[in-house]
C-alpha cells in the first residue's frame, strides 16, 4: 500500500528553502554548479536551481551527472566539461539517499578535480547508509524499515515523494 509522505506543495517548500541553505554557504562565490544525479537527482537539481536564481544574481551552472546507479564504478560523466567546475563550489544532488552508494561515487568522480568545497543535498535521507557519506543539505529525514521503498514521483505537475 502506497503511502504520499510529501505532497507537491511540500516538497517545493523544502527546495526552496535548501536553496537559500545552498546560497547561504557560497556567500563568497560568484558560481555555484548544481549537479543532479542522473533522471530524478537532475530534475531535482534544476528546480533547486530555478530558486537559486530567484533569489540571488549568482551564475548558476547545472549539469547532469551520468552514473549507472546499478554499477557505480563504471566511468561516470557530467553533462558539462570539467572545466566548468573546475575551481567551483559543486552541490551534488540526488532524490533520495538510502545506502549512500551512488552519492559517495558521485562524489568521488568530482573530487578528481580541484573544487572551491563540495557539498550534497537530497530531498529524503532514509538513513540506511553502507558508507561514510551524508547529506549537507536534507529536505526530510525519514527512519523507514530496510524493506520499505521511498521514491520521488516526477510529473509536470511537480515531485510526490511515495512511501511503499
Amino acid at each position: 500500500m502506497s503511502e504520499v509522505i510529501l505532497t507537491a506543495k511540500q516538497i517545493e517548500h523544502k527546495l526552496e528553502r535548501m536553496a537559500y541553505q545552498i546560497l547561504e554557504t557560497n556567500g563568497g562565490n560568484e558560481v555555484i554548479v548544481i549537479a543532479g544525479i542522473v533522471k530524478n537527482g537532475y530534475a531535482v537539481a534544476k528546480r533547486i536551481a530555478y530558486y537559486l536564481e530567484k533569489i540571488c544574481n549568482k551564475k548558476i551552472l547545472c549539469c547532469e551527472i551520468f552514473i549507472d546507479k546499478k554499477n557505480p564504478q563504471k566511468r561516470i560523466t557530467t553533462s558539462i566539461p570539467l572545466e566548468d567546475y573546475k575551481d567551483k563550489s559543486v552541490t551534488i544532488i540526488d532524490d533520495v539517499l538510502y545506502s549512500g552508494t551512488t552519492l559517495i561515487y558521485a562524489v568521488r568522480h568530482f573530487l578528481s578535480v580541484p573544487l572551491k568545497q563540495c557539498k550534497t543535498a537530497v530531498l529524503v535521507d532514509r538513513n540506511h547508509k553502507k558508507f561514510p557519506i551524508k547529506a549537507d543539505f536534507k529536505g526530510v529525514s525519514l527512519s523507514t524499515s530496510i524493506n520499505e521503498n521511498v521514491s520521488i514521483k516526477v510529473s509536470s505537475t511537480g515531485f510526490t515523494a511515495i512511501l511503499d
